[in-house]
């Protein structure tokens, strides 16, 4: 019965531990990608971020302006 050879049944635990440890590292690798994809990705927010609060004041400074403009006594 070659089902109960021990060097064969030894041999299909090798390859699936091998096929393990090749997707562990695959895994790992898509992992730390990942992690460094989401780093890039939340710095572009907090730059977005802080545009958008940039840009807000502006637009609250001119609109202050203009109230202004709009109050001021014309000569």
């Amino acid at each position: 019965m070659a089902d109960s050879d021990p060097s064969a049944h030894l041999h299909d635990i090798h390859k699936k531990v091998d096929e393990l440890i090749a997707a562990y590292r695959r895994l790992k690798t898509e992992n730390q990608a990942l992690k460094s994809e989401a780093d890039q990705w939340q710095q572009e927010r907090n730059r977005l971020l802080k545009q958008n609060e940039l840009a807000r004041n502006k637009i609250a400074e001119m609109i202050g302006r203009l109230r202004n403009l709009e109050q001021t006594p014309h000569e």
